[in-house]
């Protein structure tokens, strides 16, 4: 018997070589869906991806250059700092176990940041100027949020037997993460004012069943639904989707652009006003002057970021008393998202449907046969191709090529010099099969779900960005098909070193590799700037987005009146606290590890990098396990409020801060069990026993633990 980690819907089996082939459904009537979600940390970027020369951000000290990480002996024990260079060649060097003070700088834009200058107080000096700026924005938007939360909206009536009905015509199977956003949504539409929910998540993830239930249960209230969508093909794609969704039920779907007749366009505007037509797609010609509503109750927004200026004001118009539920399939940081929630309701779709396979990805040199046989592969599974060419010069001598291999293919071509009206009419026709391979330069935009694109080409994929690349290899793989990316480019001699570099972070894309990684923040980062605006965007480049994040985090919990005071514990037990090379040799992963521990905000995160240690790299050495037992004794110093822990011979002294809460007066029995004095200013010595480092790690604890039962708070 042999297993083996594939993707296998059923089994088969080749009687005249004796094997049989058994997938898991043959063996398993049931699958069981993990769904694992790691907590989102503003503070934890991508360590991993870290390497000599990136920048930077240290809370105190500012923007500096990551220089590698090395070991120094302090009081006979071997220890691993990180060093930093900052302006005029000045050297700082940060122990491993305060990493959670330190984290790359994610560049915003293209502009390379300023080193700070050690002892310099312009650090302090940009700090207080963001964090003002963001104190005004989260200011602004607790305004908003107060304000709509006060104004008096129409309150849907709770489902009936026709939405259990239509929720059961739904063919697949819902994710959790649409349950809950469909859940959020609906107790908005209860409420008593106006539900105004940004939805998030990536094409195909199933924001549109989201929206389409919100749809059925408005109308169900007599009331009317405009979709608004940035392009002809969005809304044309929305209508096929919502007109057989909705079937089976009496409910009239119309579209409104600039595709149709003036006298479709007049038809439907009149029906409109008449309260005949129930839902109504439109791009902004639904923002027209003679356009009205009987009785508008819902309007869904489709990447509301695209609209203009003059568009949005008119949107802003329309939102006043209505339900407002607008749809981005932009990423938007989770970090960003849990920020906000208190200040903009946000809803987030981030796991993909069932059986969506990882897409398969190919890097070649240019040839005429390989793309004959992927384009006769999907056409023979009645699938359809994209075909990226980004010339327009020549782009109707790729479609001959593909007519002249592939007869079978039906080409259809399109670029950015075509009209408006053309390109979207091909668009439509591609999406309605009518075509069946696309050949394309960049213009095919986000936002399109095509679930029958299932092969992707791109030649000369050498000349695109990462992050470039990682859209376009998002157009594919929307269904529980195997989709194959191909990646075309000139042979490998003949390219430059950087082209070189690119094509080795592209062979990386199906596991999501640090190059990918580094792309999908890129759009992150694209998001929270549109999300939260030009003026946040020029303070995100001057602190590197994740350090923004922390700070935007901290503002709000500060205007919430939920912020700690921002503790930093001092800790020197004298012990090796060390990831001994011979035990994990890669410096990334064990630079990312020392960031991972010192930056936990709960003990059972410990727990769990303690499991995936051990599963990953086997049994722990000591200096490992101290590492993690470091972890807890820094949560709780600084939950507890304690400056500094120091091992002096066979004492240990806790220095606590004035601002504790702790009651000095009930340590007496502490006092008396490890024969210790106390001072009035807080600094507590107490006598141990344990001579082994395990052990001191464990009465360090174990006292930490006593003293947090005398914490007046708790």
């Amino acid at each position: 018997v042999v297993l083996l980690v594939g993707s296998l819907h059923h089994g088969f089996s080749y009687p005249q070589e004796k094997i049989a082939f058994f997938s898991e459904k043959d063996i398993f009537t049931e699958e069981k869906v993990i769904v694992s979600r790691l907590p989102a940390k503003p503070y934890l970027s991508h360590f991993r991806d870290l390497k000599g020369g990136d920048y930077v951000v240290h809370a105190d000290y500012g923007i500096g250059l990551f220089m590698g990480l090395m070991k120094m002996e302090i009081e006979r024990k071997n220890r691993e700092f990180i060093e930093i260079t900052y302006k005029d060649e000045d050297k700082l060097f940060v122990p491993v176990e305060d990493l959670n003070l330190v984290q790359k700088y994610s560049k915003v834009g293209s502009s390379v940041p300023l080193l700070n200058k050690l002892g310099s107080p312009s650090w302090d000096r940009t700090k207080a100027r963001i964090k003002e700026a963001i104190e005004k924005m989260a200011k602004e938007l607790l305004h908003l949020y107060a304000q709509r939360k006060a104004m008096k909206g129409f309150s849907f009536s709770l489902g009936g037997d026709w939405q259990s009905e239509f929720e059961r015509t739904f063919e697949y199977e819902e994710t959790e993460d649409q349950l809950r956003a469909i859940k959020e949504i609906m107790i908005d539409m209860e409420a008593e004012f106006p539900m105004d929910r940004l939805l998030c998540g990536d094409v195909g993830y199933g924001k549109t069943e989201v929206a389409i239930r919100a749809s059925f249960k408005a109308v169900m209230d007599g009331k009317q639904v405009a979709v608004l969508c940035p392009t002809t093909v969005l809304a044309s794609q929305h209508l096929k989707t919502f007109r057989n969704r909705v079937v089976l039920f009496p409910l009239r779907v119309e579209s409104l652009t600039r595709l149709q007749t003036k006298g479709q366009q007049t038809r439907i505007v009149e029906d409109l006003k008449k309260g005949l037509v129930d839902i109504v797609i439109g791009t902004h010609r639904l923002l027209s002057k003679d356009v009205q509503f009987r009785d508008l109750g819902l309007l869904i927004i489709d990447e509301e970021q695209r609209f203009g200026v003059s568009q949005k004001e008119k949107i802003k118009k329309m939102k006043t008393d209505i339900d407002v539920l607008a749809l981005s399939a932009t990423p938007i940081p989770r970090t960003l998202n849990l920020s906000l929630t208190s200040l903009r309701d946000m809803s987030l779709i981030e796991t993909p449907p069932r059986d969506r396979l990882a897409i398969h990805t190919v890097v070649t040199p240019f040839s005429p046969r390989l793309i004959a046989s992927a384009v006769k592969t999907e056409l023979a599974r009645k699938g359809q191709v994209y075909y990226i060419h980004n010339r327009i010069e020549d782009i109707d001598k790729v479609a001959r090529m593909i007519e002249k291999f592939v007869p079978q293919s039906r080409v259809a071509v399109v670029h950015g010099k075509m009209s408006s009206t053309t390109l979207e009419k091909k668009m439509i026709d591609f999406i309605n099969q009518k075509f069946n391979v696309l050949v394309s330069t960049t213009i095919i935009e986000n936002g399109i779900d095509i679930p029958l694109v299932n092969t992707l080409i791109v030649n000369r994929a050498d000349l695109f960005g990462l992050a470039q690349l990682y859209q376009l290899r998002g157009r594919v793989g929307r269904s529980s098909r195997q989709a194959v990316a191909y990646f075309l480019v000139p042979p490998f001699a003949e390219l430059t070193n950087l082209a070189k570099e690119r094509l080795k972070a592209l062979q990386e894309f199906t596991e999501l590799g640090s190059g990918f990684r580094l792309a999908a923040k890129d759009l992150e980062i694209r998001g929270a700037g549109n999300f939260l605006g030009a003026e946040q965007h020029g303070y995100m480049e001057a602190v590197g987005f994740d350090y923004y994040m922390h700070l935007l985090e901290k503002s709000i919990k500060e205007l919430k009146g939920e912020a700690r005071e921002e503790v930093k514990s001092e800790i020197n037990l004298k012990v090796d606290i060390r990831i001994p090379e011979d035990y994990l040799p890669q410096i990334n992963l064990r630079l990312n590890l020392y960031k991972r521990i010192s930056s936990v905000g709960d003990l059972s995160e410990i727990d769990k990098i303690k499991e995936e240690i051990e599963d990953r790299y086997g049994p722990l050495p000591s200096s490992v396990a101290n590492l993690l037992r470091y972890g807890i004794t820094k949560h709780l110093a600084q939950k507890i409020k304690i400056n500094a822990i120091d091992r002096i011979e066979k004492k240990i002294i806790f220095k606590i801060f004035p601002s504790s809460s702790v009651d000095l007066a009930r340590l007496a029995k502490l006092m008396e069990r490890y024969s210790g004095t106390i001072t009035p200013q807080g600094v507590m010595s107490l006598s141990i026993l344990a001579r082994k480092e395990t052990e001191i790690m464990d009465e360090t604890i174990s006292i930490l633990k006593q003293i947090s039962l005398y914490n007046i708070i708790n």
